[in-house]
This record gives structure tokens, C-alpha cells and sequence, in this order.
């Protein structure tokens, strides 16, 4: 609501008070110049980067050794080819927009090829996922085709087996028998000397895995696995201990090495991962920074006429 009102300076004039935030401006922004700019900037964008391809197809010779550059060199090539596609890209999508969105004003097309580079990193985002979706999906039917494939294949081998075996089961070995045996390999707690030596063999099995799940021996297993391994090698028991003893130095020798390798790995890991978190921060800076100056380069200029 306006309201006349006369100023202090100027008694007998009086002025037109608005509210705040008044006159109001019309939208000045184009969606479509703005999508139309991004579109043409993923696709100035894949053509040079096919034609970066290609280029850098045409470089590798296998035929001629030494012809072929390396694998460092590719790479930084590489790296450098696709920021300047992204920016040569995203400068023309600004200047697509800003010249589709009819503005004169600098600071409007500026923002247009702003938008443009938010709306082409979206759609590049977007089929990027695509494509990873694609493939992983592919990988997976792949992949249960070739376990079906081999379930299937045991499965008939396995049957194949059966019938094979059968015969000679039925008609050469006694069930009664074989049951003692398979009891007899898994007797544990014995006299080391009198057991078989699957027994042994399962024992000591039994108590390394225990070892090595719990990070230490349970309270007798140590002496027990002394006898088993006795009795298994046939040597004295003191020459048994300094083999175990030897055997636990190498396990935790083995131990320490992997952990520090794990460590020296996700360190490297993380290290990589930083470094390309920030190449990738400054790539999309400057492409932001080449569509607005693609937008101010496109921004339609003023004619002053003469008046007459």
C-alpha cells in the first residue's frame, strides 16, 4: 500500500512511500536456454572426448617396441584432455544458454552458464550411474550363469562319481568297517602313540585352529599338541616343543607383517582417495568458472541509436 508523505528536507514536495522490497523485478531466468546450454554441453563434451579417444588409440603401437608411451604418460594425457574437453564444453554450453535466453545483461548470462554447469554435471552424473548400473547388472548375470553352470556341471560329476564308486563299495569294502574307521579318525583325547594317525592329524588340526582363532593355546593344549606332534613325527618331545615354539615365532612374524601391510595399504588408499576428491573439486571449479565466462561472452550486446 503507498502512502504521500513529505520529507524533511523538502516540506512542500511530497514523495511516494513503498514497502520494503518494493517495485518487485519479473523472473529473468530462461529454463529453457539453461537446459538447452547443458545438453549442449554433455554433448561437446562426448565428442571431444571420443575424439581424445582416437588419439590416443592412434598412439599405441604394439607392433614396434618402445613405440608405445607409457603408462604414466597415457594417464596424465589423459587427465589433461578430459579437463580441457569439460571446460571447452561447458564454455559453450554457457554461451548457448545466454545467447537462447535473449538477456543483455552480463551478470544474467553469467548465471545462465552457472545453471548450465550444474545442470550438465547432473546429467553427467546421471548416465554415468547408468552405465555403472548397466554393467554391474550385466556382471552379476554373468556371473550366475557361470555358477549355475558349474553347480550344474559337479552335480552330474558328482553323480557320475556315485555310480562309479557304488559298485566296488558294495561289493569290496564293509560298511561295519568303514564306520570303525571314520570313529577311529575323529577319537580325540587318547594316547597320542595309540591313535591313527588321522586321529593325530585331526587333533592337531583341531587345536591350531583353536590357536589361531583365539590368539593364545587353552590351558593344556600346548602339551597336548607336544605329544601329538611326537607321536606323528616320531621325534622327542623337546625337539617337538622347539618346533612349535619355531612355528608360533613365525605365525606372529606373519601376523605383524600383514597388519602393517594393511595399514601401509589404507594409508595409500586414503592418500589417493584425497588427492582425486580434490582434482575433481578443482576441475568442477574451474568448469563452473568456463560456463560463466561462456555465459558472459554469450550475452547479447546493446546497440545505442542515435536519436534524431
Amino acid at each position: 500500500m503507498q502512502a504521500r508523505v513529505a520529507t524533511a528536507e523538502h516540506p512542500g514536495v511530497a514523495a511516494v512511500a513503498r514497502p520494503e522490497g518494493e517495485p518487485s523485478f519479473p523472473p529473468r531466468v530462461s529454463w529453457g536456454a539453461v537446459f538447452a546450454g547443458g545438453v549442449a554441453a554433455v554433448g561437446i563434451g562426448a565428442m571431444l572426448n571420443v575424439l581424445g579417444l582416437a588419439i590416443g588409440a592412434t598412439t599405441i603401437d604394439p607392433a614396434t617396441p618402445g613405440e608405445t608411451p607409457s603408462a604414466d604418460t597415457l594417464a596424465l594425457a589423459a587427465g589433461g584432455w578430459l579437463l580441457l574437453a569439460n571446460l571447452i564444453a561447458l564454455a559453450g554450453g554457457g554461451w548457448v544458454a545466454a545467447r537462447l535466453s535473449g538477456t543483455a545483461d552480463e551478470t544474467d548470462g553469467m548465471l545462465h552458464g552457472f545453471a548450465v554447469w550444474a545442470v550438465a554435471f547432473l546429467v553427467s552424473f546421471v548416465l554415468l550411474g547408468n552405465v555403472v548400473a548397466g554393467t554391474a547388472s550385466t556382471a552379476v548375470r554373468g556371473a550366475s550363469a557361470v555358477v549355475g553352470g558349474a553347480a550344474q556341471g559337479l552335480g552330474q560329476a558328482a553323480g557320475q562319481a556315485a555310480q562309479a564308486v557304488a559298485p566296488q563299495l558294495q561289493g569290496g569294502l564293509d560298511p561295519q568297517a568303514l564306520a570303525e574307521r571314520l570313529q577311529q579318525s575323529l577319537q580325540e583325547g587318547g594316547e597320542p602313540g595309540a591313535m591313527s594317525a588321522d586321529a593325530r592329524r585331526a587333533e592337531i588340526a583341531r587345536i591350531l585352529g583353536e590357536r589361531a582363532r583365539q590368539g593364545s593355546f587353552e590351558e593344556g593344549a600346548r602339551e597336548r599338541l607336544v605329544q601329538l606332534a611326537a607321536a606323528e613325527f616320531g621325534i622327542a618331545p623337546e625337539a617337538a616343543e622347539e618346533r612349535i615354539r619355531a612355528l608360533e615365532a613365525r605365525a606372529q612374524q606373519l601376523a605383524t607383517e600383514a597388519e602393517a601391510q594393511a595399514r601401509q595399504a589404507a594409508e595409500t588408499a586414503s592418500n589417493a582417495a584425497a588427492t582425486g576428491a580434490y582434482w575433481i573439486f578443482a576441475a568442477m571449479l574451474l568448469g563452473a568458472a568456463a560456463a560463466a565466462v561462456g555465459g558472459r561472452i554469450g550475452t547479447r550486446r546493446t546497440t545505442h541509436v542515435p536519436a534524431y
